[in-house]
């Protein structure tokens, strides 16, 4: 259906937010809200909204206090702490069916660990099974040999890095599967709050790396979730390929 036919593909949430009522259908994903900034009676009255049209709802950077005010309105949101991340499921509703494959989540230091539970619980609630690798960094690099068989063996491998940003480019030289590297804010001066290691995944020497912004562990996620459900649908249609072929035909 084109796009004009469906303009009106949106909820008015009383005069503050127009909620997207077609993004599950166009893009596989609902909508999700970005918390910062927001008070926690719009943060409630939208996530009741999506949960209503989706069966869940999402919210991104909630800090404690306002989890705690949104608890107030909606006693049933969960509140994951270290991801800042808040979810309320319609009554009844169990988590997203699991999609085949596995995401390798690899941070650098326990400094990069709230952007790689970001990234976790965001592509978990998405439908991913993720395995954490944590406080792996390249002057600890037996750390990544050491666990060399199982970050091969995923699908997808996020890499959270921040100072010198050289990790993406170290295990992209190592797996067959695509990496997305997330510079992090974190370390000394010359750090530059992420951009120094924003640049050194854009100039990566390893190929197939792919970049989001900095601290983006919930762009990261999401990039993961639509590789995984993407590979998905090909499987599906490859099987059903294979299965026609293989059909008896009348001569």
């Amino acid at each position: 259906m084109q796009l004009r036919e469906r303009s009106a593909g949106y909820q008015q949430v009383l005069d503050f937010a127009q909620v997207d009522s077609w993004r599950a259908q166009r893009t596989g994903f609902p909508e999700v809200v970005y918390g910062a900034g927001k008070p926690a009676e719009q943060i409630a009255a939208i996530m009741q909204q999506l949960a209503k049209n989706d069966q869940v709802a999402m919210a991104t950077r909630i800090e404690p206090e306002i989890f705690e005010q949104v608890q107030a309105l909606l006693p049933e949101v969960v509140y994951n702490k270290p991801a800042r991340i808040l979810t309320l499921r319609a009554s009844g509703v169990r988590k997203q069916p699991r999609l085949p494959g596995t995401v390798a989540i690899i941070s650098s230091g326990t400094s990069d660990e709230l952007v790689a539970e970001e990234c976790r619980a965001t592509a978990d609630l998405m439908g991913c099974y993720c395995f954490r690798l944590s406080d792996v960094s390249v002057d600890g690099l037996h750390r990544i040999l050491h666990n060399l068989p199982a970050v091969r063996a995923a699908d997808v491998v996020v890499v959270i890095s921040g100072t010198d940003g050289a990790l993406p480019a170290v295990v992209a030289g190592l797996v067959e599967a695509p990496v997305v590297a997330v510079p992090t804010s974190v370390g000394y001066g010359a750090a530059l709050q992420g951009l120094t290691p924003l640049l050194s995944a854009l100039t990566a020497s390893s190929p197939g790396v792919s970049v989001v912004n900095i601290d983006n562990g919930f762009g990261a996620g999401m990039l993961a979730a639509r590789i995984l459900r993407t590979a998905a649908k090909l499987r599906a249609q490859a099987a059903a390929a294979t299965a026609a072929s293989s059909y008896p035909h009348a001569s």
